[in-house]
Order: C-alpha cells, then sequence, then structure tokens
C-alpha cells in the first residue's frame, strides 16, 4: 500500500488578526491525486480556525471531535484541546487516527497530536505538514523581520513552502479571524 502524503498547514496571529493556511495537495506515492482539498476550516460560527494534516477522514473526525469539546466547554480552546488530546490518547478508536491538528482563536494556537500533545508556541506562529518545517522558518523571518501583516506573512511563507516542499501545492485555502 502506497503511503499518502501531503499539506502543509500555517498559522500566524499578528496585531489582533489570526490567519491560517493550508495547501490543496494530496500525494499517493508518487502522483498528485487531488490539488485542490480544503484541510482548513472555521468552526464555533468563525470563532476558531482548524487545519490538519494527515489521513483526511481521520483530520475531519477529529475536527468533528473538536467542535464538540468546544460546544462541551463553551468555546474554551485550551480546554477543549486538553480534553481532545486526552481522548484522543487514550480511546481504541481514536489512538489510530494518523492526523496532527493546529487549531487556534482570537489569543490561543495550539498544535494537537494523538501523543497526548497540545503546544503552544513561543511566538505566535505554528505548522504542521510535509512542508511545515518550511512555512514555519519562512513565516518566522518574516514575522521578525518584516512589517507584514498576518496575512501577507501567512501567504508568502506558504508560497515558500510550496517551492521547496514537493507534497505541498500553491492552492491555498486561508482562514481569517
Amino acid at each position: 500500500m502506497q503511503k499518502s502524503r501531503s499539506t502543509t498547514i500555517l498559522v500566524v496571529r499578528k496585531d489582533g488578526k489570526t490567519v491560517m493556511a493550508g495547501d490543496g495537495q494530496v500525494t499517493l506515492g508518487h502522483s498528485v491525486m487531488k490539488a485542490s482539498a480544503k484541510k482548513v476550516r472555521k468552526l464555533m460560527d468563525g470563532k476558531v480556525v482548524v487545519g490538519f494534516a494527515g489521513a483526511a477522514a481521520d483530520g475531519l473526525a477529529l475536527m468533528e471531535r473538536l467542535e464538540e469539546k468546544l460546544n462541551k466547554y463553551r468555546g474554551n480552546l485550551l480546554k477543549a484541546a486538553v480534553e481532545l488530546a486526552k481522548d484522543w490518547r487514550t480511546d481504541k478508536f481514536l489512538r489510530r487516527l494518523e492526523a496532527v491538528l493546529l487549531a487556534a482563536d482570537k489569543n490561543n494556537m495550539f498544535l494537537i497530536s494523538g501523543n497526548g500533545d497540545v503546544i503552544e508556541p513561543d511566538e505566535p506562529i505554528l505548522a504542521t505538514g510535509s512542508g511545515g518545517d518550511f512555512a514555519r522558518s519562512a513565516a518566522l523571518a518574516l514575522y521578525r523581520n518584516t512589517d507584514m501583516s498576518a496575512r501577507e506573512i501567512v501567504e508568502q511563507a506558504m508560497k515558500i513552502a510550496s517551492e521547496i516542499c514537493i507534497y505541498t501545492n500553491d492552492n491555498f485555502t486561508i482562514e481569517e479571524l
């Protein structure tokens, strides 16, 4: 069975704006299977943005679980993220899911994984996926050394990642809070 590779997800917060982007490429083996996948969505009536890297069905299932937790904890992203990570690590079904989530609201951003990780970055930039390191590096350089807006940083960093990572394309979905 060929391994599916896909995705670069990046989130940046600057000057009161939180912007998340995901590319659209899904690769199976040596072939691009889809160029326009949507891996970033808004939840909670547009108050939370979430993106996933990994298996599509798994990522979508985890997004639904996160939204359930957000509803249960009245939009408290930290509490919802911690509870999802606990469930993900201990539940037999969820443990098999292969994806990583980035979730952000106006004040918080987290990487959530099946290992029980709920990671909040030191600087307001997070990335994941096959091109995540490229996008994060570019975003950090732009964040620290330019006056670009959060959206401009995300657009440029994702463009750079798409030029370096063969599993990342330049067909971006961008959501802003």
